[in-house]
């Protein structure tokens, strides 16, 4: 670590031990034993600016407070039956570990459809995953490999991308937020594989939008990206729609069941859903658990993520009126045949 970061960073502590006891408090609870690494996190997310970092990380801290964020992990999705929609429209899962000993996070995106449930109940489960993964699941990777891992891979699977993702792009954009304000630089690397030609047509021109420090981080894969991925990790790890045989669809596998991570019987939902049920019971004998969302303050986009998301619907458009031109200009050729 250079002189000015260290400089940077014994600023930046002194500012964050000024603030208030409640925010000294969720502080604590976020950093789990790490705060200078912490506060790295957030100083790279606004360039080793420290008062633009000091700023990120306070409206963070109030975010925690005011939405109670550190008792996210005791405030179940009930009925199970809901739990279960969500899950099943919301693809998601861990499928192991990079060699390095980062948690390597598999995402459905194109057959998440996101529709089973309110918008406020695809939000909360996004929280508790990310806050699952930063109070247990990065925690055991550092005690287990013996160093700081802070840090996770994600695999984005673009099977199934459709035109009518484009009902999502508001939900998707407040939860890309969310992440960018409040778990900045938790993700190391965004690995995109089974790519159809709508995600290469949008990303030619999104790619141009994004700073470089996020471009850097985002690797485009040929097919299902398997041979990449297996220079970083066992094939053990790799997400199911990664594997040869069951690279088609990211609900089924070639292998059967078993290595889907997005099921709700896979282990590790099983672990997260176990985990919230306990947390739940431990406040249950303070306060009856309620039926229905947690609701978090949904935050407004910043003006870079409100143009990506713009240029995004944009250019859905575009290739949807170039489907009708192409649907129209076939049925002429049938007609005239």
């Amino acid at each position: 670590m250079g002189i000015v970061a260290q400089d940077a960073i014994k600023q930046f502590q002194a500012l964050i031990d000024e603030v208030d006891e409640p925010l000294q408090n969720t502080f604590r609870n976020m950093h789990q034993g790490y705060p200078t690494e912490t506060l790295m996190r957030f100083l790279k997310a606004r360039d080793w600016n420290v008062a633009k970092a000091r700023k990120m990380l306070v409206d963070c801290l109030n975010w925690r407070i005011q939405n109670e964020i550190d008792k996210m992990l005791a405030k179940p999705i009930i009925p199970t039956d809901l739990y279960s929609a969500v899950r099943d429209s919301q693809l998601i899962g861990l499928s192991g570990y990079s060699r390095e000993g980062l948690p390597v996070f598999a995402i459905g995106v194109g057959l998440s459809t996101l529709d089973k449930a309110s918008d406020h109940y695809y939000v909360q489960s996004h929280i508790q995953i990310n806050e699952y993964r930063d109070r247990v699941v990065l925690p055991s990777a550092t005690k287990k490999y013996g160093r700081y891992i802070g840090t996770c891979v994600k695999v984005l699977d673009m099977t199934g991308l459709k035109l009518s993702a484009l009902s999502q792009i508001k939900l998707l954009t407040t939860i890309s937020t969310i992440d960018d304000l409040n778990y900045p630089e938790k993700t190391d690397t965004y690995y995109i594989v089974n790519a159809p030609y709508i995600f290469s047509s949008c990303w030619k021109v999104v790619k141009p939008l994004l700073q470089e420090r996020t471009r850097r981080k985002v690797q485009v894969l040929q097919g299902c990206g398997s041979d990449e991925l297996l220079k970083i990790m066992d094939y053990a790890s790799l997400p199911h729609f990664c594997r040869r045989e069951g690279s088609r669809s990211s609900q089924n596998s070639g292998n059967g069941t078993i290595n889907n991570c997005f099921l709700l019987d896979h282990a590790f939902h099983q672990q997260v859903y176990n985990y919230i049920k306990q947390q739940a019971s431990n406040l249950e004998s303070v306060a009856p658990i309620k039926q229905g969302s947690f609701h978090v303050d949904m935050p407004t986009p910043d003006p870079e993520g409100t143009k990506i998301a713009k240029t995004i619907e944009s250019e859905f458009h575009k290739l949807e009126d170039q489907n009708r031109l192409s649907n129209s200009l076939n049925g002429v050729s049938i007609n005239g045949d």
